[in-house]
């Protein structure tokens, strides 16, 4: 993606030996609660990604993840060595309650989170006692059902922006070329307003706003991305509040610039949660 005037400078620890390749940067919707016992098209290709992903990178250390459901006062990473599974959620079905992702955490990947942070001027704190929410365990349970690659958490600042996000990503850049996949965890769209309305054909709204996302990472301009809820058509409608999709910036900030997207879905369910996960991989 080209860089603009307005975009976050990147990270001085983006600049990676051209010796070992750089894991992709990861986007996904996570969808409702359901998404983990009901996966659609999405969870399946969530799966064969993670499966690839393991194949080119044998050595795959971790994942640092950015999920909307912990936001905090100020940058918190998750520093516990084995965080709990949260059903932070009720009024679903019986069987979500039983599921449990009983994924490692990592003290030692953490404190690299936290140092890279601190070194952006970013004053981060841990948290040992974070567990996983469900906007960190539901995917994991689809992209890599093992359980068995360590995950930390980074925590959405309550009063960031797309600004403030991305520069959170761009500081934890160099992780990719040290065997880390950072996933920004969210939803394409998310009114949950209209989660119960019965349709189940895509709202027109919803595609709307989706591939004009689309296309906009296609054209590598950042800078109509970082004002998307001016000059994306049915933004608001398809984010009533943005926390839902502040975790795209997480992602593009660890991708860095001249990017293309691969999309893994673009998946609406409910009529009104498009499900689109792509990966950022450097521009052929």
């Amino acid at each position: 993606m080209n860089p603009t005037p307005a975009t976050p400078a990147a990270s001085a620890a983006s600049v990676t030996p051209a010796s070992r390749p750089e894991v992709p940067a990861l986007f996904v919707s996570h969808g409702a609660p359901l998404f983990a016992i009901d996966a659609g098209e999405t969870g399946p290709a969530l799966t064969r990604w993670g499966q690839a992903l393991r194949a080119q990178f044998p050595d795959l250390r971790g994942v640092v993840l950015m999920s909307p459901h912990w936001m905090a006062r100020g940058p918190q990473v998750m520093t516990g060595a084995q965080p709990a599974t949260w059903h932070d959620f009720g009024g679903f079905p019986p069987a979500l309650y039983q599921l449990q992702y009983p994924a490692p955490g990592s003290p030692a990947l953490a404190q690299e989170v936290l140092g890279l942070l601190q070194a952006a001027g970013v004053p981060a704190q841990g948290d040992a006692a974070r567990p996983f929410d469900h906007g960190a365990w539901v995917p994991l349970m689809h992209l890599f059902p093992q359980a068995d690659l360590p995950v930390v958490q980074v925590a959405l600042p309550a009063d960031a922006g797309p600004a403030e996000v991305y520069a959170l990503g761009a500081a934890l850049r160099s992780l990719r070329s040290q065997g880390v996949l950072v996933l920004g965890s969210g939803s394409m769209t998310h009114n949950l307003a209209e989660f119960f309305g019965g349709a189940r054909e895509p709202a027109p709204y919803v595609l709307e706003f989706s591939r004009w996302i689309e296309d906009a990472l296609a054209r590598g301009d950042l800078k109509s991305l970082f004002d998307y809820r001016r000059l994306a058509p049915q933004a608001v409608r398809a984010h009533p509040s943005d926390d839902h999709f502040l975790p795209l910036f997480f992602t593009l900030g660890a991708a860095g610039e001249d990017l293309r997207a691969d999309y893994l879905s673009r998946e609406v369910m409910y009529s009104m949660l498009s499900m689109d996960a792509f990966a950022l991989h450097p521009a052929a």
